[in-house]
């Protein structure tokens, strides 16, 4: 039996399944156009700020560690806390806005981290600053992946990959453009005044609230039926409006009614469903995609402008430059995954990129160590690799789960990313403390080798398949 999108919602407004997918039939006759291209830009320019607060601090610690004269301990404490603070925010976030919905959860995390910046401005010690730190790392942890969730609900399968590609592109220039705006403005006026910069996207939480509609999905998934087909026919009204052309009726959908028993709790959500037996290995699998990853990344470019300057003796401002070098080679292996994620795949992208990012870190860690242009080149390489590789995850971890639990199973990625970018510094101070830096560069080969494996072994390929297909 078939039912069309308004029968669903006509004949049966209780039946939640099959209003949830008839409201994703009607997503997938949307035309791109300007609609997705505002609610894509509102929503990137808060995550373009989040990515420009996290890389901030790596660019403002060769100041911190003469201003406050810390010691590599203090300095690794300082580096580290607020990705803790991201791994906190990404195990809260989910279940967040899993409940109480995107957007709300999306504003709330810009707010408060545009107030962390400006009291990090005020801090005379690295304890406070550690503290504040803390807090904004929750929020940055909190925010990106509920948005790149929110993305992925509000795009039709065809080309979904170029669309929330192209859209995930503003955090690695926000992480760009952190390194551009330190390189500058460090040297120049000092760190109080790049993190004082940073406070004023406080005004994007108004402009979410204001213009961003909830997702239907999620509307619909929660009971609120009346809600979602409102919602749904304003953003379908406004598409319209847009073309100036009718939409095309939606392709017919089948009755959804969700089986029952193993692997499937009653479809109540949740951590029991999301490591339950359907999705248990999805979750697994994406989680060491996302751990590896970031663990090698941020293995990398944190510890990148402390190298060149302690290892090298390179001048700051040289060093800074040559580490806003290997962020900005990295933002074009996002570019080229956004244009050909749906061509070639999100499994062969996630397997290949990181098989040559093991390559490049390899040759670096052997050979290519004893100058600064050495390790700017091979840094530089391996950086498009895993830039590109971890800016597929976004796109690659939403579609794995239902909507009850898609925003749950894209912040448990969040946490295992910054896990990673947690213990890669780490790993990376303890490592480099001995002095031995060609070793550095091999251990991350191996950790982007795990990566490369695990997506072999066990990634599941979801590219022109819509989210109720993918995951019921």
């Amino acid at each position: 039996m078939t039912i069309d999108a308004q029968r669903a919602a006509a004949e049966r407004p209780g039946d939640t399944p099959a209003l949830a997918a008839a409201i994703g039939a009607r997503f997938e006759r949307l035309p791109l156009c300007r609609w997705q291209v505002m609610v894509r830009l509102v929503v990137g320019t808060a995550t373009f700020f989040e990515a420009f607060d996290q890389l901030l601090i790596a660019y403002a610690l060769p100041q911190l560690r003469t201003e406050w004269n810390l010691d590599t301990g203090h300095t690794t404490a300082l580096m580290t806390v607020g990705s803790v603070g991201m791994l906190g925010g990404a195990l809260v976030s989910g279940r967040l806005a899993d409940r109480v919905g995107r957007v709300k959860v999306i504003a709330g995390c810009i707010a408060l981290a545009s107030l962390c910046n400006l009291l990090l401005t005020l801090c005379t010690s690295p304890e406070p600053f550690m503290a504040v730190r803390f807090v904004q790392g929750m929020a940055i942890g909190g925010e990106v992946p509920i948005a790149a969730t929110f993305i992925a609900e509000i795009t039709r399968a065809h080309q979904r990959g170029r669309f929330v590609l192209l859209f995930e592109l503003v955090f690695p220039v926000g992480l760009t453009a952190g390194a551009l705006v330190a390189y500058w403005l460090v040297p120049l006026l000092g760190w109080r005044w790049m993190f004082g910069l940073a406070a004023l996207p406080v005004v994007l939480s108004l402009v979410v609230l204001r213009y961003v509609p909830e997702s239907p999905r999620w509307l619909a998934d929660h009971g609120r039926h009346e809600q979602a087909l409102a919602t749904m026919a304003s953003i379908e009204t406004k598409v319209e409006r847009i073309t100036g052309a009718p939409l095309p009726p939606p392709e017919p959908t089948p009755s959804v009614v969700p089986p029952q028993g193993k692997g499937w709790p009653q479809g109540k959500g949740g951590l029991r469903e999301l490591f339950g037996d359907r999705y248990r290995k999805r979750m697994i699998v994406v989680g060491l995609l996302w751990f590896t990853g970031y663990f090698a990344n941020y293995g990398i470019t944190s510890w990148l402008p402390t190298i060149y300057k302690s290892h090298f003796h390179l001048d700051l401002s040289t060093a800074l430059l040559y580490s806003t070098v290997t962020s900005c080679t990295g933002l074009l292996g996002c570019l080229i995954v956004a244009l050909t994620v749906d061509r070639v795949g999100r499994r062969n992208t996630v397997i290949w990129c990181f098989a040559a990012a093991a390559l490049c870190l390899l040759v670096l860690g052997l050979s290519a160590t004893g100058t600064a242009v050495g390790v700017l080149i091979w840094t530089s390489l391996a950086a498009v690799f895993l830039f590109g590789c971890n800016i597929c995850l976004y796109l690659y971890t939403p579609e794995l789960f239902p909507t009850r639990i898609r925003a749950l199973g894209a912040s448990m990625g969040g946490a295992m990313n910054r896990l990673g970018i947690v213990l890669g510094p780490i790993v990376v101070g303890a490592v480099y403390a001995g002095g031995a830096i060609g070793t550095v560069f091999v251990t991350l080969a191996a950790v982007a080798l795990i990566g490369s494996l695990t997506a072999t072994a066990g990634a599941e390929e979801t590219s022109g398949r819509s989210l109720e297909d993918v995951a019921p």
